[in-house]
């Protein structure tokens, strides 16, 4: 009797499984899935292997979201069939799983049989892992031969020389296959897999190999060997070989398609770094020019994007002669994700040609490129101003950038102005205090009496940031005083403004400048005669109170903030008390 429970006991874990797989609720099937180690554990190794994967393996027909979840367990499960010497086992279910329609499903297949591949021995490997790529590259499906394009890579350097030919003589056959998602995947992983291969079949064989998928029929499968003839280049290290793929980046430059011309423009520094510009000769210059001129914006985009790298590259001499006169002239071009791009990389070119070629061949950029309708291009310029100032020093440029910088200040185009504002920390932070207080004080303040609100409200914002850039002694004898002198202005805005400016720079300046300077004018506040004004007094010292915790400020908050507080909780308007009473409830 007692061996049949035991029986029963030991049966439990699968009997359980089984039906929790067979759920018609999916999200009951996947704890199922995601509980294995424990039921794996209950079993046993042995098993787990003769019992529990092979039960994994007849249930593979399942929701994706199901197989998915599987497939990342597998990868995992070494520990419970026994460790690595068993490990062998748990490939026939992800054989199979690799084999599955859904993408995300294999690739996780895929990446858990590389991750085995880890802990098998050689034996293992040949015994079992490359039958398991030879059944995968043979499937009739092409998802299963796209799954094998995976998984040379890990095993390919662990096998003896005749099944490492078998191997390579395998790749070549899905890089010829007929379906072009195999294709794909085989030149997706190819660079990859040329990182592992012996020069000398580099040479013999990969380079061919890449040659004709360089020429392929699709587009998508050419794109893809851009990031191959890098990986190639840079596996060999003698010139004779780099010059075989001389002609392929040619081609590969005047592809029919955009999206493989930029995929070249996207890696050019990379691929002229690996191919050497002694190799490329004249070729790189008119190739990079020709992506400049690109009929399509994407490509001229990335081809723009490589200037702070690939300029490292070239002689200051070949950017000013060849390169400046196209970058120029796409200032003026129809698309505005090139001009952005332009804004945003033609400022490092100072640094490759000088100050004096700089103020010659590129101010007049930067200038019209800050006159441009885009906020985004103009903004990109901004940004970089920095780059600007550290090749032609700040007195030129106030004489030249800071000017448009200015015009764009006063734009009619509310949205311009908060574009400049919103940058002004950034210019700040750039050029430095002595500089801001000489050329953009004035101005930074100016904005406080905007006729937009939301100008006034970043202005507030703005002077705030400036603060904490400069600090709170800075911010004692240049804005502070100036906002101060809006108490007394006969424009009811002016005073309102005033307030609002102080009660956002309250939590950046010293206790010393609250109780001195900011307390005194707004308390004189507290009896105007516009009701807007007194409610926003009780405002100002409700966000005020927490902040005053120094023992100097704790007496000024009861000798000054409570009792008008108290005054304005008996004020005639209905706002002004109510305001009074919340701000009163947080001073106490």
């Amino acid at each position: 009797m007692m061996n049949t429970e035991e029986g029963n006991e030991a049966l439990y874990p699968i009997a359980v499984l089984i039906d929790e797989l067979k759920n018609d609720d999916i999200s009951l099937r996947l704890n199922a899935i995601k509980r294995l180690s424990t039921i794996a554990l209950a079993l046993g190794a042995e098993r787990t292997r003769e019992e529990l994967i092979p039960f994994l393996d007849e249930s593979i027909d399942d929701e994706d979201e199901v197989l998915l979840a599987l497939s990342d367990e597998l990868g995992n499960f070494v520990p419970y069939v026994g460790g690595p010497q068993y490990a062998h086992f748990l490939l026939g279910p992800l054989e199979n799983l690799a084999a599955i329609e859904e993408t995300v499903v294999r690739d996780k297949a895929v990446e858990s049989l590389n991750k085995i591949v880890e802990v098998l021995s050689d034996k293992q490997i040949e015994e079992h892992f490359c039958g398991l790529i030879r059944r995968l590259a043979a499937g009739d499906w092409f998802t299963s031969r796209t799954s094998a394009c995976g998984l040379f890579t890990s095993v390919y350097q662990r096998c003896s020389p005749g099944i490492q030919e078998e191997l390579r003589k395998i790749y070549r056959q899905l890089c010829r296959d007929d379906t072009p998602m195999v294709r794909r995947a085989a030149a997706t992983q190819l660079a990859k897999f040329t990182k592992v291969i012996q020069k000398q079949f580099i040479l013999s064989e990969i380079i061919p190999t890449f040659t004709n998928l360089a020429q392929d029929e699709q587009d998508s499968v050419r794109l893809l060997t851009v990031e191959v003839m890098v990986s190639i280049i840079e596996t060999l290290a003698k010139d004779e070989y780099r010059v075989n793929l001389l002609d392929a980046f040619k081609h590969l430059c005047n592809d029919r398609s955009w999206r493989v011309r930029y995929m070249v423009a996207d890696n050019y520094t990379k691929i002229c770094k690996a191919l050497g510009l002694e190799i490329l000769k004249d070729v790189a210059e008119t190739a990079y020019n020709n992506l400049l001129k690109d009929s399509e914006a994407e490509v001229r985009t990335a081809a723009i994007g490589q200037i702070p790298e690939y300029f490292k590259l070239i002689s200051a001499d070949t950017i000013i002669k060849s390169h400046i006169p196209i970058l120029n002239d796409l200032v003026h071009d129809t698309s505005q994700h090139v001009r952005s791009s332009l804004a945003e990389n033609a400022p490092f070119i100072c640094s490759f040609i000088g100050k004096d070629k700089t103020v010659e061949h590129l101010l007049p950029t930067f200038l019209q490129l800050l006159k441009d309708e885009v906020p985004d291009v103009r903004l990109n310029v901004i940004t970089n101003i920095e780059q600007i100032n550290k090749v032609i020093g700040v007195e030129l440029l106030s004489q030249s950038i800071l000017p448009a910088i200015v015009s764009l200040s006063e734009d009619k185009q509310w949205r311009v102005r908060m574009a400049i504002i919103e940058n002004i920390p950034i210019i700040a932070t750039q050029l430095g205090v002595d500089f801001f207080n000489e050329k953009l004080s004035n101005l930074s303040m100016s904005w406080l009496g905007d006729t937009v609100y939301s100008i006034r409200e970043a202005a507030i914002n703005n002077l705030c940031k400036l603060t904490k850039i400069f600090g709170s002694d800075w911010a004692k004898t240049t804005i502070i005083p100036q906002i101060l002198g809006y108490a007394k202005h006969s424009n009811y805005l002016y005073r309102l403004t005033m307030i609002f400016a102080l009660t956002k720079l309250a939590s950046a300046v010293s206790p010393e400048i609250i109780k001195d300077m900011m307390i005194p004018t707004i308390n004189s506040l507290a009896s105007d005669p516009i009701p807007n004004i007194r409610f926003n007094v009780a405002k100002c010292y409700e966000s005020m109170a927490p902040l005053m915790t120094t023992p100097e400020l704790v007496t000024i908050k009861n000798n000054v903030l409570k009792p008008t507080l108290k005054i304005l909780n008996e004020d005639p308007d209905n706002d002004v008390r109510y305001f009074a009473s919340k701000a009163l409830v947080v001073a106490q």
